[in-house]
């Protein structure tokens, strides 16, 4: 997003406000002084001297301003934006400026949390806490109409954006290897430089964004929780299962190696059998004692 005349900040150095206020006070002084010697002496004239000086105390007095630690005063004189001052500090300049506040402060959005789908088009719920602060003052108080509020809506819109571009867990596609719950810190970054491209306009800088909050939404929640079950599942079991083939494995090859026992093809698999039953079963296994011949 681009404007047609954006504004830029420059800097502006008003005059010291020690300086003026010590001008002020002789003003003041000399207004009562006349308006005393008038009064005593009694001389309308002193009176009718003293009464400009009194409205130039007055207008004068409207020309201080105070600018505190990271809040920066942006002065528009008769429309015409003159500078910003960002140096704390007690200052004086034209009485007829308008001296308009802006924070520098670092804000901290808590974004709300949002319904949205992500690329394969499940819904999920999703928040983000986004950390920014004005960069360029002119453009936040001139080019946008009211710069905390156009981050809140663009920080939403950004949100949604990067969602969709991104499956919620891993194992749903191989399109797109980055996920929103297993690629927590690509994310943030993409989040965040989003954010930074949609802001530009509005002199704001991001300083970081992050998920705040990850879920499937309600309606197919159960639904994603059994998915993901089945999945430990089925992962634990081929993990047994290579490990009883493993054992079975070294078993046959130590009986043979020391020769303990002499098997047929037929026994040798029935003991294999009987050996992948014992390691992947869930439960305890119940021995038979076989009295007989092997073959019996």
């Amino acid at each position: 997003m681009e404007l047609r005349n954006p504004s830029v900040e420059r800097p502006f150095v008003p005059l010291s406000g020690a300086v003026l206020l010590v001008l002020e006070v002789l003003l003041g002084a000399v207004v009562v002084a006349l308006l005393v010697a008038g009064a005593r002496n009694d001389i309308p004239q002193l009176a009718l001297a003293a009464l400009p000086l009194a409205v130039a105390f007055f207008v004068l007095m409207a020309g201080f301003f105070v600018v505190e630690p990271n809040l920066g005063r942006a002065l528009v004189l008769f429309g015409d934006y003159r500078g910003t001052v960002r140096n704390p500090g007690f200052y004086w300049t034209n009485p007829f400026t308008s001296k308009k506040k802006v924070s520098l402060r670092a804000h901290n959005l808590d974004g709300k949390t949002l319904k949205v789908n992500d690329l394969l088009g499940n819904p999920i719920e999703i928040a983000a806490i986004v950390v920014w602060q004005v960069r360029d003052s002119a453009r936040a108080l001139f080019d946008v109409e009211n710069h905390e509020q156009f981050v809140g809506t663009q920080a939403e819109s950004a949100l949604r954006m990067v969602a969709s571009r991104h499956p919620y867990d891993d194992g749903q596609t191989s399109e797109v290897k980055t996920t929103l719950r297993g690629s927590a810190d690509d994310v943030a970054r993409e989040l965040a430089e989003e954010l930074r491209t949609r802001l530009e306009l509005a002199g704001v800088e991001v300083v970081e964004a992050r998920l705040s909050h990850l879920a499937y939404s309600a309606e197919i929640a159960a639904a994603m929780l059994q998915r993901q079950q089945a999945g430990a599942i089925i992962a634990a079991r081929q993990m047994i299962v290579e490990g009883a083939v493993g054992m079975v494995e070294q078993a046959l090859h130590r009986l043979d190696e020391k020769g303990v026992v002499q098997l047929d093809p037929e026994r040798r698999a029935a003991m294999v059998g009987n050996l992948l039953v014992v390691l992947c079963g869930q439960a305890n296994a119940t021995p038979v004692v076989n009295a007989g011949t092997l073959y019996n």
